[in-house]
C-alpha cells in the first residue's frame, strides 16, 4: 500500500511559539470595524502586544483602524509582512494564499483562525516553505504559551 504525504505539517507548541515570536506584522484578512466581531477583538489584542496590524477588507478600504489603513485586498498592503491571519470562510482560503504567495515571496506563515481550514492551500503554501496553521487563534496561543 503506498504512503500518502499528510495533508499538512502536525502544528505543535514548539511551532506556535516560532510563529509567535519570530512575527512582526501581520496582515489581518477579513478585518471586521465592528468591535464586537471576533477578528476586531483579535487584532486589538495582537496590536497590544506588540504587532503591526495590517486590516484587510474591500468593504472597508480607506478607512482607518487604529492608525493603520484598511486595505481591500493583500495586493494593496503596502508593507512586508510575516504573517497572514484569515478570518474569511474556508472556502475563500484558496484565493487568499494564492495571492499572498504572488505578493510575498518571502511569507512566513499563513494562519486560519477558528473554524478555517482548507488542506489544498495549506498543502501550496507549505510546498513553498511557509508555515500553516489552521482552525487555531493567535489571541489563544500567545497567552497559553508565552503569557498576557
Amino acid at each position: 500500500m503506498p504512503v500518502t504525504k499528510p495533508v499538512t505539517k502536525p502544528v505543535t507548541d514548539d511551532i506556535l511559539r516560532t510563529v509567535l515570536t519570530r512575527t512582526r506584522v501581520i496582515a489581518l484578512v477579513g478585518f471586521s470595524a465592528n468591535p464586537a466581531r471576533p477578528s476586531h477583538r483579535v487584532a486589538g489584542y495582537l496590536r497590544a502586544q506588540g504587532y503591526q496590524v495590517i486590516p484587510v477588507n474591500p468593504g472597508l478600504a480607506g478607512q482607518m483602524w487604529e492608525g493603520e489603513p484598511i486595505c481591500a485586498t493583500l495586493t494593496d498592503v503596502p508593507d512586508d509582512v510575516d504573517m497572514i491571519d484569515i478570518f474569511r470562510q474556508s472556502d475563500a482560503v484558496p484565493g487568499i494564499v494564492e495571492e499572498a504567495l504572488a505578493r510575498w515571496p518571502a511569507l512566513q506563515t499563513i494562519w486560519m483562525q477558528l473554524g478555517v481550514t482548507h488542506a489544498q492551500a495549506a498543502r501550496l503554501a507549505e510546498d513553498r516553505g511557509v508555515t500553516v496553521i489552521q482552525n487555531r487563534c493567535p489571541a489563544i496561543e500567545r497567552p497559553r504559551l508565552l503569557g498576557a
